[in-house]
């Protein structure tokens, strides 16, 4: 059941970026086109640059025509005028006045009692000095709920996160603080739960005794891009694995949660990653690839590398694909691994989870073992999204072997299934007070510390050495010896199909 939003404003920081343009205002507009919104509702964007409130509300409009799909423009121009601009530095007291004065005459206008929600789609050296402000200027101080959202990254390491966590909860507690993933808004990252508890035919074998190895794949084919100063700090590790690929290996082995309830299903997350096997120096050596894309070949297309791409250090060891061998130590899972990837410049661009299940007697069904293919389960969670599961049948004809055959549910193909987008769902879940779907800071503090060891072992210079792999490719050979060492292979991402 969808639950229309409540009376609120919503402070928008960084109005004037890519996030805003590209999702954010689309996310809001879709929500608004279908009911959830009300007209009892008001947007402040704040930033540096000069906008009057009319010209804010054209540029809201423009961005919802280019990046929402049959945006029409009666209602975008409804839409648009609940949004008011304002010029502010966030490191200025004295802007935060006005922004106070702002707000308050917007809670009279469209009475929405007080209720507010700030998003932080800033520079991450901002997320600690807005809470601030907020607070010591009052602007907090309402009847109303206070909430705040921010972006990745959290810190760029335990002790940073830990630091920048003390300063928002001076200002917000832990309840309204809502650290935003974009990969848990995404449909099949959400149908990973009912997948799992709404079919016993999972649930009753999603354990280790049936279960042979679990591949968690992200690849994109862009590289670097205009992201280098950011990228050249951050790294796949942190860009993808601290966050994203945690997140979905989360999802795959938590426990069912007692209920439904946020609280629950996130102790059931944290767990996961309490039982996660905290690698040693030398075990990141063993379990741990980096690799860096090198020139190669794109759709045809000869593309740098990544040491010749802009604003990229010549001497640079940033790396831009992480594979690994991870290991959840509890009952349920151990014994099997969990691979993943993440990378830029590579062949194909698919996040896929494929649980590949253990071999059954079938010894007296197939005389030619190279056509046997285990079952499997595959999540495919983008680009195209749905679920497909291998299973073996007979072919036609008198023979012993056996025939793959895969059943396939294509959620893009299904026209009055289209998933809304990952930002739309998230802000609807925040706007309601819904915080399934957000990172708790024991959960972040966790993830942190299983990446640092990583990070150090690196700088240390006695984990994994830096690889190369051609752009065009899934990656260095030695991610698949990393698989090859336990008699398994990468499964091929599935191509994005065009119908069910």
């Amino acid at each position: 059941m969808i639950h229309s939003i409540p009376n609120a404003s919503i402070v928008l920081f960084g109005a004037t970026g890519d996030l805003a343009h590209r999702k954010l205002f689309p996310a809001l507009y879709q929500l608004y086109q279908k009911g959830h919104m009300k007209e009892n509702f008001s947007v402040v964007g704040v930033s540096r640059k000069e906008f009057s409130h009319e010209e804010f509300q054209a540029e809201v409009a423009s961005a919802i025509h280019e990046h929402a799909k049959g945006a029409d423009r009666q209602i975008v121009e409804k839409f648009a005028s609940h949004f008011y601009y304002l010029k502010m530095d966030v490191t200025s007291e004295a802007s935060y006045h006005e922004l106070e004065e702002l707000l308050n005459v917007l809670d009279r206008d469209y009475q929405t009692n007080g209720n507010r929600l700030y998003y932080l789609a800033m520079a991450p050296k901002f997320f600690g000095t807005i809470p601030t402000f907020l607070k010591s200027e009052g602007i907090t101080n309402t009847e109303g709920w206070q909430r705040i959202v921010i972006e990745k990254p959290f810190g760029n390491d335990l002790p940073s996160a830990t630091k920048l966590n003390e300063e928002i909860q001076q200002s917000f507690n832990e309840n309204d603080i809502y650290r935003i993933d974009h990969y848990l808004g995404k449909e099949m990252v959400q149908n990973i739960q009912v997948i799992r508890f709404g079919n016993a035919i999972f649930e009753s074998i999603w354990n280790n005794k049936y279960i042979d190895s679990v591949q968690i794949t992200s690849s994109e084919t862009l590289g670097v891009e205009d992201r280098a100063g950011y990228y050249e700090k951050s790294g796949a590790l942190l860009d993808m694995v601290q966050n994203h690929m945690l997140q979905m290996v989360m999802m795959v082995a938590m426990e069912p949660p007692g209920e439904l309830k946020p609280e629950h299903i996130r102790d059931e997350k944290v767990k996961v990653l309490r039982s996660l096997r905290f690698f040693s120096e030398e075990e990141v050596k063993k379990n741990v690839i980096r690799g860096q894309y090198s020139e190669g070949t794109m759709n045809g297309n000869q593309v740098p590398g990544y040491l010749n791409e802009e604003n990229v250090d010549p001497e640079s060891r940033t790396e831009t694909f992480v594979a690994a061998k991870l290991f959840i130590d509890n009952f349920r899972w151990t014994g099997v691994p969990f691979y993943i990837r993440t990378g830029k410049r590579m062949a194909v661009k698919s996040t896929e989870i494929v649980i590949q299940f253990k071999q059954g007697p079938m010894a007296l069904y197939h005389a030619n073992t190279e056509n046997y293919q285990p079952n499997l389960l595959r999540i495919h969670v983008q680009p195209d999204e749905g679920v497909s599961l291998t299973l073996n049948a007979k072919p036609k004809g008198d023979t012993p072997d056996l025939l793959p055959i895969d059943m396939t549910y294509n959620n893009n193909s299904t026209a009055e299934m289209n998933s809304p987008e990952a930002y739309e769902k998230l802000l609807h879940d925040c706007l309601l007070g819904n915080s399934t779907y957000f990172t708790r800071w024991d959960e972040v503090a966790l993830s942190w510390d299983f990446i640092d060891r990583i990070t150090k072992s690196w700088q240390d210079g006695t984990g994994s050495n830096l690889t190369h792999y051609p752009s065009g490719s899934m990656g260095p050979e030695e991610a698949d010896e990393l698989l090859k060492a336990d008699g398994h292979s990468w499964w091929e991402p599935t191509k994005v199909r065009e119908e069910c």
